[in-house]
């Protein structure tokens, strides 16, 4: 996008533009998708309709940005602000994976060390309680829990894990498949601490840059609505716009529907009342979503910051947990024999 924006600007041809960047493209699938479309174009159609005819790749935000690029003569400048639309967006979504990256991470390790203690490590200290154990002679509870829980994982090691990923498997269909699943889900993620307010902030973000954008490069606001629905990315916010929508449908302000959602703090909302007053909407839009973005930095590192300590404590007490169980026997064996 940034390169085809920077050739059409430097007054090459559209048509030109698409060959230039197809030769310079080193993946086949795109570069096969960019020849389609400079043929498409040179067929008759527009770039808006070539683009089009590839959903998967180009979705409606996209084509109609520089369907109204193509109508106000302003193609170059539609694409310059979709590329850095896309690139603050790929930033945004870098830097939330980069957060919840170390606590995932955190997690796979802790259960491969439990499981693998659980399986085999655990057992051998068993058998050596037996050897160990006098007539009559019992284990402390907590290490009774823990042999416990290491028999029926090393007894049930398939059923564990086809549990899990049975688990996983219907997880994501509830979520992605059933309209109840997706609301409850989208809820507890904005409610949820320590990730809720993030959610919320990308959240709105996302909806003040799509939405400022797409106004700005003179898409009617109306069909804006119904794009950045579409991308919106949580069922809730959805509902908000689709009261925007309906409002903004019966010649009625923007603001009572997003003051109503629950999501969108005072001042955001105060923000885009002013935008609306002065009539610079789109404007003021892309000053929210700047604050936004900022303030998504610094709830990223201030996530990160908190995560690290909390998850190295939470490994340590697992495993700490399991070491201590297996040693209480021997520190109570060490006490009999001293006295």
């Amino acid at each position: 996008t940034r390169q085809l924006a920077v050739l059409i600007d430097a007054g090459l041809p559209l048509m030109r533009g698409m060959s230039t960047l197809a030769k310079s493209m080193p993946n086949p699938y795109f570069k096969g998708i960019i020849q389609d479309i400079g043929d498409t174009i040179g067929g008759g159609s527009t770039f808006s309709e070539a683009l089009a005819k590839h959903p998967k790749i180009f979705d409606k935000l996209y084509v109609n940005m520089v369907k109204a690029g193509e109508i106000g003569g302003v193609l170059e400048i539609a694409l310059n602000r979709l590329a850095e639309f896309q690139e603050k967006a790929e930033s945004i979504k870098g830097k939330v994976k980069s957060a919840m990256f170390y606590p995932v991470a955190v997690m796979v390790v802790a259960t491969i060390i439990v499981g693998v203690l659980m399986t085999f490590v655990i057992p051998k200290f068993k058998a050596i309680f037996a050897d160990m154990l006098g007539e009559g002679e019992q284990l402390p509870g907590f290490t009774l829990l823990v042999l416990a829980i290491s028999d029926a994982i090393k007894n049930n090691v398939l059923a564990v894990l086809g549990g899990a990923v049975a688990f996983f498997i219907v997880f994501k269909l509830i979520i992605n498949k059933t309209k109840f699943g997706r609301f409850v889900w989208d809820k507890f993620l904005l409610i949820m601490p320590a990730l809720g307010p993030l959610v919320k902030k990308v959240a709105i973000a996302r909806f003040s840059r799509t939405l400022g954008t797409l106004i700005s490069s003179g898409v009617p606001i109306l069909q804006a609505l119904n794009i950045v629905k579409e991308t919106a990315g949580n069922v809730h916010l959805t509902i908000a716009i689709e009261k925007v929508y309906d409002a903004v449908k019966e010649g009625e302000t923007i603001v009572k529907p997003l003051e109503g959602s629950g999501i969108f703090p005072p001042m955001v909302v105060s923000m885009i009342d002013i935008g609306e007053e002065t009539g610079a909407l789109p404007e003021m839009l892309v000053k929210v979503a700047d604050v936004y973005e900022e303030e998504v930095d610094n709830a990223v590192s201030a996530l990160t910051s908190l995560l690290e300590p909390v998850m190295i404590v939470f490994l340590a007490v697992i495993v700490g947990s399991i070491v201590i169980a297996m040693f209480l026997p021997l520190i109570a064996m060490m006490d009999k024999l001293g006295s």
